[in-house]
């Protein structure tokens, strides 16, 4: 008898001490779910401005003007080539993937050629540009941080013409005559920029630039010496790097 009633009373208090014991176990530790996966979309919107440099060929074409009737006389073609570097500003606005903008451009430049004169052998023909702005319109196509666009708008080129003495004659190499104009004209071009940073894009770009014809007056001491006609246009290929402000903006879903 006292050993059912022994074995009674040590059930009934483990009965009770269990819930207590229940109840003092720490609570499972809970994880929260990690936040949704967010994608960083590059904009193209906003101000910027950024450098250049690259390599340019103008093609010139000279024809000299007979004083009296005008008529031309071929004084044969010639390329001026050389280096260039220069700056950029600008703005773009982004809409869904097309980007929108305009630029103004300014650069110096040292393009150079000459050719001798089919027509007057004594005479070479030297064009040099030393400088040529940009003010255009963009309109491209962007797939996140890499965009391609086409531009177009307004040029103008900075020219020096020089009229020497031909290898081969006397005084050879000795300028007789010299010009300069300023010459506006159009472009159109087409790029490709990566932006590698919230802030930084770098791109390749052609441009061309279309000048009409124009007579040329050349002078010597003062001294009119001759007229010729130019014929000219410039293609550029450019490295650019651009800094815009502002950052990217963040895609919720």
């Amino acid at each position: 008898m006292k050993k059912l009633f022994a074995a009674t009373a040590l059930t009934v208090a483990v009965g009770l001490a269990a819930p207590a014991s229940a109840a003092d176990l720490a609570a499972r530790p809970y994880t929260k779910a990690p936040p949704p996966m967010v994608a960083a979309i590059y904009d193209w919107s906003g101000f910027y401005i950024g450098i250049n440099g690259g390599w340019g060929s103008s093609r010139n074409c000279w024809d000299f003007v007979t004083p009296v009737t005008g008529t031309l006389v071929t004084d044969g073609c010639h390329d001026a080539s050389g280096g260039t570097i220069g700056g950029q500003i600008g703005y773009r606005w982004q809409s869904a993937n097309w980007v929108f903008g305009f630029e103004g451009q300014g650069n110096w430049a040292d393009f150079s050629g000459n050719n001798i004169s089919p027509t007057a052998p004594f005479q070479q023909n030297r064009t040099r540009i030393d400088a040529f702005g940009l003010i255009t319109g963009q309109i491209g196509y962007a797939w996140n941080n890499v965009l391609f666009y086409v531009k177009g708008g307004g040029a103008v080129v900075g020219n020096k013409y020089d009229l020497i003495v031909a290898p081969g004659f006397i005084g050879a190499g000795t300028t007789f005559g010299s010009a300069r104009d300023t010459r506006w004209g159009g472009t159109v071009g087409a790029g490709l920029e990566f932006g590698f940073a919230p802030n930084w894009s770098v791109g390749v770009e052609y441009d061309h630039i279309f000048l009409a014809n124009r007579n040329v007056d050349f002078t010597f001491a003062g001294a009119f010496v001759q007229t010729e006609r130019v014929r000219q246009d410039v293609d550029m290929g450019l490295i650019r790097l651009n800094y815009k402000f502002g950052g990217p903006m963040i895609a919720r879903y």
